[in-house]
């Protein structure tokens, strides 16, 4: 039988500043990806989020990003090689410590963003990330975008690559993600990212806007927290998984 993940990017909101909607998300996935406090969220939100993914049973990954709340993380800030490895080691270790003491345990990270993309297209960057991550726990799994050179960077460091996609977001012919500055790079219609994740799950493809066909081996799907149709698109996945047989588990569960 075939069984996804769905993770979905979350924490992000930020002082007075509310973003997503995670108590209404958290019953419809297995992972979330918890914002650090660089690109969004706070130390107060990313402890509510950590209690209740611990409280739901959802697996716990750290999401860092580059320092940018006034970009929300979508701009590449650059950085020398040792400025971007301290940044990543500081967030994932205050998000490990943080869900270490509230008695969860911390399975991955997901990049963010810009930094999330930099790192498909940019081999130096993604080592950089890497290497990073390593020197915090060897035994944290790596998210990244499917078919990208992320996977060969994160298993020559011994380390596991969860290969991902994406419900709500369009691609390019080549495999990458439609740029947010393009008009529908990003799906609001709960059944076009429900098709779009049975599509990948089924057949080993997706299509671009024009029709051309992408083909994607993916792990876990994600759906972005701030999406104003999160939940209504969960819903529709979790329906189309069910009428084709196939089951919603966490990556890391046996």
């Amino acid at each position: 039988m075939k069984q996804i993940d769905i993770n979905c990017d979350m924490g992000e909101s930020y002082g007075n500043f509310s973003v997503g909607n995670d108590k209404a998300i958290f019953p419809h996935i297995t992972s979330t990806n918890i914002a650090c406090g660089m690109h969004a969220g706070d130390p107060y939100h990313i402890q509510k989020t950590i209690e209740m993914a611990i409280a739901q049973g959802v697996q716990i990954g750290a999401h860092p990003g580059y320092p940018d709340l006034q970009g929300f993380g979508r701009r590449v800030i650059p950085m020398s090689a040792e400025e971007l490895s301290a940044s990543i080691k500081y967030q994932i270790a205050a998000l490990k410590g943080m869900v270490e003491s509230a008695g969860g345990q911390l399975k991955y990270v997901k990049p963010h963003g810009a930094l999330y993309n930099e790192m498909a297209i940019n081999e130096k960057e993604a080592s950089t990330v890497v290497k990073a991550i390593k020197s915090i726990d060897p035994n944290l799994m790596i998210m990244g975008l499917a078919g990208s050179h992320v996977k060969q960077i994160v298993e020559a460091e011994g380390m596991t690559f969860i290969a991902e996609a994406f419900a709500d977001r369009r691609y390019e012919a080549d495999g990458k993600l439609m740029s947010r500055a393009k008009e529908n790079s990003v799906i609001h219609n709960a059944q076009d990212a429900a098709n779009q994740v049975l599509s990948v799950v089924k057949n080993g493809y997706t299509q671009t806007l024009n029709g051309e066909k992408v083909e994607l081996q993916a792990q876990s799907f994600c759906i972005h927290g701030d999406n104003p149709q999160a939940v209504e698109i969960l819903k529709a996945i979790k329906l189309g998984l069910e009428e084709n047989g196939i089951t919603q588990k966490a990556f890391s569960t046996p």
